[in-house]
């Protein structure tokens, strides 16, 4: 078992792809490093895959995960994290503007005492308004909902610890939080400046409405850190809120049909008062289903966010074998 894996997850590189492993090798054998490179295809077109298997073929180090259709960075990082068997798991993108000469730096953060170190990117090369903007308002974001006081948590250049590796279960967009998710485990993390270059080859993924999802994926991360274990906390309460409410405004509509008027068909607190047994009844039991589907998650009905289609060098097997998606 190799002490270091490096993750990348690639869709449509496969102009990246022979200089990316070809500097991988340079920096973690210059480094004195015993590793290997997951690489997962997340569905690319273009021929990445070809290119994939051909490197493969010559570096037994290099081990390819193809999925059968795109399902995203975040299914695609899972199914390395599967996959990967070092003590040591790097990410980082397939487009070259991580520089794998970071790796050996980040992996020596570890060893003074941290389970995570972030990569922090310096003199970033991206576009201001595309790219800059947007990111400085989601990391500003991030910090103030999840309370973790770092600059840049977009920057995939990180190495983490096994341990904290294995307590992540990343699907739909999960992957932008996996900083957060790894604080909120208990881990220490350190953030280290990285370089950063300018895309040369292929095409950026990145557009606007990943910003939008964000502050989306943001309610979501922290409903599930706060309430996943126990949603009927937060749905029982708004529940017993409007129930309590409900009756109130019913009990003021009787009492005024009996005293000063109006009736209770002419007057709006009957309506409310209705709404809000309807609503208060709707959200309790949105919190009983929440309960039931907890458990069903806990006692261990679970299902992999990916299928692979075929790989390479993978004679190992996956550290985690279900992969129904």
């Amino acid at each position: 078992m190799p002490d270091l894996s490096v993750v990348v997850p690639v869709k449509d590189e496969r102009d990246n792809i022979r200089p990316l492993v070809h500097r991988l090798r340079e920096a973690l054998d210059d480094a004195g490093l015993d590793w290997e490179a997951v690489v997962v295809d997340d569905g690319s077109r273009d021929g990445t895959y070809h290119a994939l298997e051909v490197l493969a073929d010559g570096e037994p180090r290099l081990r390819v995960v193809r999925l059968w259709q795109n399902r995203g960075q975040s299914a695609a990082l899972q199914a390395g994290f599967d996959h990967a068997r070092g003590r040591v798991v790097v990410t980082m993108d397939g487009d070259l503007q991580n520089d794998p000469a970071d790796i050996p730096r980040l992996v020596a953060a570890l060893d003074g005492g941290y389970d995570v170190a972030l990569g922090q990117r310096a003199n970033r090369q991206d576009k201001l308004l595309l790219r800059k903007v947007p990111s400085w308002a989601a990391n500003w974001l991030i910090r103030k909902v999840t309370g973790v006081p770092f600059k840049d948590f977009g920057c995939t250049l990180r190495a983490m610890r096994r341990e904290v590796v294995d307590g992540f279960t990343l699907y739909g967009e999960r992957h932008r939080f996996l900083t957060a998710f790894a604080v909120q485990q208990g881990a220490s993390v350190v953030q280290v400046p990285v370089r950063h270059h300018p895309r040369t080859a292929g095409t950026s993924k990145y557009n606007l409405t990943r910003t939008v999802r964000v502050l989306l994926d943001l309610l979501t991360v922290q409903f599930l850190d706060r309430y996943h274990a126990r949603p009927m906390h937060v749905f029982g309460l708004l529940g017993l809120v409007l129930l309590v409410g409900g009756t109130t405004c019913l009990l003021a509509a009787l009492g005024m049909k009996y005293t000063t008027g109006p009736g209770l068909t002419a007057n709006p607190l009957s309506l409310f008062g209705a709404l809000g047994l309807v609503a208060g009844g709707q959200f309790l039991s949105l919190g009983l289903l929440g309960e039931v589907l907890a458990r069903l998650y806990f006692d261990g009905l679970r299902q992999s966010p990916y299928r692979v289609r075929e790989g390479r060098n993978l004679d190992a097997g996956p550290r985690v074998l279900a992969q129904a998606g």
